[in-house]
């Protein structure tokens, strides 16, 4: 079985380093790449910091510029996902701490906004059907914003981005028991929320809004010096 693994995780290495070292040549179909292939999971952690879409952008721009001018310090130690994770998550985290100066990521509470996390294509052929998907994407958009940080970041990661209990652990700097532990405390507290408003919720459609994706991509090949 772990000779299995090892073989599944050779290509993503392999993958990894030809786009590093093709972005290191100033390929710039390997920048897009790179974007590409991770815009999704640094919004959504990003997001789930600064529970703020322009913020999160803005985070996620600027943790790009910043990877890509230290691309030479990527040794290969983690996957590319990892490295630029950890990346956005302290641009992120230290957005949040110039706003509160005396965050901390362990003993936040919750905070409550106008949740919008989630943004998927809505039925504009059946209006009411249209109107019942947005309300119960608010609900769940607030119950995933209303979580404490320490849980909503687990959350995020875990089950709105699909990280493995490995790569959150790695990715927090947390023990897989504490993922384990936060992730179930996460989803009892959704539940609760949940159940109060409208029972059992589908609560994996978090899609990532393509716009968005080609938005941030453009922004930073721009600020790259890159131009179509």
């Amino acid at each position: 079985m772990a000779q299995h693994r090892l073989k599944r995780a050779v290509p993503a290495a392999s993958d990894d380093a030809e786009l590093v070292r093709r972005a290191l040549a100033r390929d710039a179909g390997a920048f897009r790449t790179i974007m590409q292939k991770h815009n999704r999971r640094l919004y959504r952690i990003a997001r789930g910091i600064l529970r703020n879409n322009a913020d999160a952008e803005d985070a996620v721009q600027d943790a790009y510029v910043s990877a890509f001018a230290n691309l030479t310090s990527y040794r290969g130690e983690s996957t590319l996902a990892t490295w630029l994770s950890r990346i956005v998550m302290n641009e992120a985290l230290g957005r949040l701490r110039r706003r509160r100066p005396t965050v901390d990521i362990d003993a936040l509470e919750p905070m409550r906004r106008e949740a919008d996390i989630i943004q998927f294509p809505l039925s504009h052929d059946d209006p009411e059907r249209t109107m019942a998907q947005r309300q119960i994407l608010q609900l769940v958009e607030l119950a995933t914003d209303n979580l404490p940080e320490a849980f909503r970041l687990v959350f995020v990661t875990r089950v709105i981005e699909g990280m493995s209990v490995e790569e959150t652990s790695e990715l927090l700097g947390i023990k897989p028991e504490t993922v384990k532990t936060r992730l179930h405390r996460a989803r009892q507290l959704v539940r609760d929320q949940l159940d109060q408003q409208i029972g059992p919720v589908l609560m994996d459609a978090f899609p990532f809004a393509g716009r968005r994706c080609e938005r941030m991509t453009a922004a930073v090949m721009k600020r790259l010096g890159f131009t179509e």
